[in-house]
C-alpha cells in the first residue's frame, strides 16, 4: 500500500528524549493548554481588561479543574472499566477525558477565579471563547498517539492505520483503515476558533457573553457528528451514544441562552427608548 494513501499511527504512545520518557497524550494536552492560554492573554490585552499575569492566575485554577472534571465525566460514564480497578482512575496518561465534564467544572471554577481577580466576567469569557477550541484541537492529537477513539472502516485516502492488535480488537480484518476522528474533531475545533475570532468582533460591544454560547453550540454540533463515527464501546440510548446526547444538551442549552439573552436585550432597548421619550417630552 502506498504511504500517501493512509495516515500512519505512531509506533509508541511516548516520546523518548534520551533517558527521559514523555507521555505523548499528556504532552498534547499541555501544549494545547499553553497555546490556549497565550491566545486568551493576547485577547485580554487587546481589549484592555487584563494581561498574561491575570490570565495565568485564573488558568492556575480553571485548567486543573477542567482536567479533573473531564476525568470525572469519563469515569462516571465508563464506570464498568474502573469499578474493579479504582487506581486506574488516576492514569490519565492512558487516555480518558470527557470534554463536557471539563467544560462544566472548568467554566464554574474559572468564573470563580475571575471574580477573585476582579475581572469582568462577560468580557473575559469573550476573550477565552476561541482559546478553548484551540486547546482542544491540539489536545485531540493525544488520541492519535494512543491509537484510540477512531471511527469505522473507510477506504478514503486519509484513512487511519492502527496496530494489528487494535484492528482485531475492533472486530475488523487485518489491513482495515479507519476514520481518523481525532483529525476531524481537531480540524473542526480549529475552524471554530477562527469563526469565534471573526464573529466575536461584532459581539464585544453589546453582548460579549454570547460568544461563549456560540462556542458551546459549535462544539456540540461538531462532537455530535464525530461521535457518530466512532466505534469504541459506549453507552447508547435511543439509537444515539451517550456523548451524542450530551452534545444535544449543549446545543439546546446554547439555544435557550440565546433566547433568554435576546429577550433581555429587547427589554433593555425598550427601557432606553422609554427613557429617551421621557427626556424628549420634558
Amino acid at each position: 500500500m502506498n504511504f500517501l494513501s493512509y495516515i500512519p499511527s505512531p509506533g509508541s504512545s511516548a516520546i523518548h528524549l534520551g533517558p527521559l520518557q514523555l507521555r505523548a497524550y499528556g504532552l498534547m494536552i499541555a501544549l494545547g493548554v499553553i497555546l490556549g492560554v497565550r491566545l486568551w492573554g493576547k485577547r485580554m490585552t487587546l481589549i484592555g481588561i487584563g494581561g498574561p499575569e491575570q490570565v495565568n492566575n485564573v488558568a492556575m485554577w480553571a485548567v486543573p479543574a477542567g482536567v479533573i472534571g473531564a476525568r470525572l465525566y469519563h469515569v462516571a460514564t465508563e464506570w464498568g472499566r474502573f469499578s474493579d480497578h479504582p487506581f486506574d482512575i488516576i492514569k490519565i496518561w492512558k487516555g480518558g477525558l470527557g470534554i463536557p465534564g471539563g467544560m462544566l467544572l472548568g467554566i464554574i471554577v474559572g468564573v470563580w477565579a475571575l471574580k477573585r481577580e476582579n475581572l469582568p466576567v462577560a468580557q473575559t469569557l469573550w476573550a477565552v471563547a476561541p482559546a478553548l477550541p484551540l486547546a482542544q484541537a491540539v489536545g485531540r492529537w493525544g488520541n492519535w498517539w494512543n491509537q484510540e477513539l477512531f471511527g469505522g472502516a473507510t477506504t478514503l485516502p486519509w484513512g487511519l492505520r492502527v496496530d494489528a492488535d487494535k484492528v482485531l480488537d475492533a472486530g475488523y480484518p487485518a489491513g482495515t483503515l479507519f476514520h481518523p476522528t481525532f483529525l476531524y474533531e481537531s480540524l473542526w475545533n480549529l475552524a471554530l476558533t477562527v469563526i469565534l475570532i471573526v464573529v466575536g468582533r461584532r459581539m464585544l460591544a453589546a453582548r460579549p457573553g454570547r460568544l461563549l454560547a456560540v462556542y458551546v453550540m459549535g462544539y456540540g454540533i461538531g462532537r455530535f457528528w464525530v461521535e457518530g463515527l466512532r466505534i469504541d464501546a459506549a453507552k447508547e440510548s435511543g439509537g444515539l451514544r451517550l456523548n451524542q446526547w450530551t452534545a444535544l444538551i449543549l446545543i439546546v442549552g446554547a439555544v435557550v441562552y440565546f433566547t433568554i439573552d435576546a429577550r433581555q436585550a429587547r427589554k433593555v432597548v425598550l427601557v432606553e427608548d422609554y427613557r429617551q421619550e421621557d427626556v424628549e417630552s420634558v
